[in-house]
């Protein structure tokens, strides 16, 4: 559950801080006094989308945050996403500053908007004042549909991701179809072109790291009679000469060893001297295996020389680095193989066929589960109407048969019939404005029921009710939040006198003339005047406040 909210310089807040309870809390105060103000606050923590303009005028940057009660699937997500659970619980902030920059943290630690939003899903669900009007939408109705399903069973928004996935690799293939019957004469040109361009580079076969292998042996072969040369030059220096610099340092050696058993101090040279004679040692049986293995030969030279031109001849043609050759020959085998597969009509005819059972027997599984809830859910709306003060009014939801698409075979269209005696028509040319407030009510409520999301907020939903409708409505709310934390902002006496918490919200005047918002938590005295004020206006008569206190005590 929410359980604090702290606002500082959000459009006329200066600065707010809120404790919540459980229960059913209401929020009201006069038009423009910044009750839906706090929803939208609610809504920037939540990681909703948030500019500049939301900074209150004079301030440099608009701090909010939420405090919640984690639930067993917020702390999951927190451990996932490796944040640490602060006091037990989940704080969400957001900070904008005057230019416009967003930043967020969740307990602490820097996050984004979305881990925000992602975690917000987990916490709260808001209820807008104009979800009545998308209630008239068809891809409204069927989410609303689906989302119902998949919270009394996760397994279902498998389905749906699975119907979106097959239909999806059904139609790519279908095109891929269509493609190269339209255009099989360019298909089969394109076709020629690599399998002579394959057919070019299989003959070369230039094999990954050969350039670098077969230059530095070119290299080698084309001055093999300097390398020779010198070799035998440093050999005979080192060992064969008349008097060979590994026997004049070995004679050396000797020499120190001998005068080193007279003076201890010639030891450090000594131990200097020995490991060069060991290095020239090793050099010299080095240079007798390289004169050993080199030698000349112009034939080798010769195809060598050849591989290169060759080599480099087909990178030059195929506008390559000698060294990318090999990559370029795996790719366009791919292509080849690829085209070779799209050529294959009556093999993409039989993909295509395959994708699209696939498709049908995921959509045909996600019909059967629409079925059952559609049919649950009318009946819970239905019952619900009775309740609003729509006696023998009935709520279908009809699955209609469409072609199929990425949602399914159906389309969801949500209908109604206002009164006994009619037939369910469509749920938007039917309905008058007070009817599709109070069904968008009961449905929000009888969704809300299957949530496990433990914050539920309705932001004016209750427009267009009134009279006896209104308190039924006030009790649907107060029943609700005996399981969850229900708030609520609304303009209806009826409503707000059933409450377990009350907050107004009202316009006020700082020292500098600048306009601001306040909220004050109301006792059951200032309740009583707040409900007249709702029921009477500006003008509060004992009578009105009699009545209120009546609305109350109910």
């Amino acid at each position: 559950m929410l359980r604090t909210l702290t606002i500082r310089d959000f459009v006329i807040v200066d600065t707010i801080e809120l404790e919540f309870s459980n229960g059913f809390t209401v929020f009201t105060g006069e038009t423009g006094a910044g009750k839906s103000i706090l929803i939208d606050a609610l809504q920037l923590a939540l990681g909703g989308r948030g500019d500049a303009s939301m900074v209150r005028e004079g301030a440099s940057r608009t701090d909010i945050s939420a405090d919640f009660a984690p639930t067993p699937a917020a702390r999951a997500w927190l451990e996932q996403n490796a944040f640490a659970l602060d006091d037990g619980g989940a704080l969400l902030r957001r900070v904008i500053d005057n230019a416009g920059r967003s930043k967020a943290y969740i307990n602490g630690s820097a996050a984004t908007a979305g881990q925000l939003r992602e975690l917000g899903e987990l916490l709260v669900d808001i209820h807008g004042q104009h979800a009545h009007q998308s209630l008239l939408k068809g891809d409204a109705q069927r989410a609303l549909l689906d989302n119902q399903v998949a919270v009394r069973d996760p397994g279902a928004a498998e389905q749906v991701r699975a119907v979106a996935a097959t239909y999806k690799s059904w139609k790519a293939l279908a095109r891929q179809r269509e493609e190269y019957e339209t255009n099989a004469k360019n298909v089969l040109l394109e076709r020629e072109r690599l399998e002579w361009q394959v057919g070019e580079l299989d003959k070369l076969a230039a094999k990954p790291g050969e350039w670098a292998e077969i230059s530095n042996e070119h290299s080698r072969l084309s001055h093999a009679a300097s390398l020779i040369e010198g070799a035998q030059e440093a050999l005979n220096a080192l060992s064969e000469a008349e008097q060979p610099i590994l026997s004049q340092l070995s004679s050396l050696n000797q020499k120190l060893a001998k005068l080193a058993d007279v003076d201890a101090g010639l030891q450090a040279v000594l131990d200097c001297m020995e490991p060069a004679r060991i290095q020239l040692q090793e050099a010299v049986y080095a240079l007798n295996t390289y004169v050993d293995r080199i030698e000349l030969d112009p034939e080798r030279l010769a195809q060598v020389d050849a591989r290169l031109d060759a080599i480099h001849g087909t990178a030059r043609k195929f506008r390559v680095t000698p060294e990318e050759l090999p990559d370029e020959h795996a790719a366009l085998k791919a292509k080849l193989q690829q085209l070779a597969d799209a050529s294959d009509v009556e093999g993409l005819k039989r993909q295509e066929e395959k994708a699209k059972g696939v498709y049908l027997d995921a959509a045909r599984k996600l019909s059967a589960t629409r079925a059952a809830a559609a049919q649950r859910l009318s009946a819970q709306v239905s019952e619900a109407m009775q309740e609003l003060s729509m006696s023998g009014g009935r709520f279908e939801v009809a699955l209609n048969p469409c072609e199929p698409a990425s949602y399914g075979l159906e389309q969801v269209e949500f209908m109604v019939a206002g009164h006994a005696g009619v037939a369910a028509r469509p749920l938007a040319k039917v309905a008058s404005g007070g009817e599709l407030a109070r069904i968008s009510l009961a449905i929000a409520v009888i969704t809300a029921h299957a949530t496990t999301v433990p914050t539920l907020i309705f932001d004016e939903v209750d427009t267009g009710i009134g009279g006896g409708v209104a308190e039924v409505v006030g009790r649907l709310l107060r029943r609700l939040g005996q399981d969850r934390q229900v708030l609520c902002v609304t303009h209806l006496p009826q409503v707000a006198s059933q409450a377990n918490q009350h907050f107004q919200v009202a316009k006020g005047t700082t020292a500098a003339g600048k306009t601001v918002s306040r909220i004050d938590v109301l006792d059951n005295k200032a309740r009583v005047e707040e409900v007249a004020r709702m029921l009477g206006g500006i003008e509060i008569t004992e009578t009105t406040r009699k009545h209120a206190r009546e609305l109350l005590a109910s």
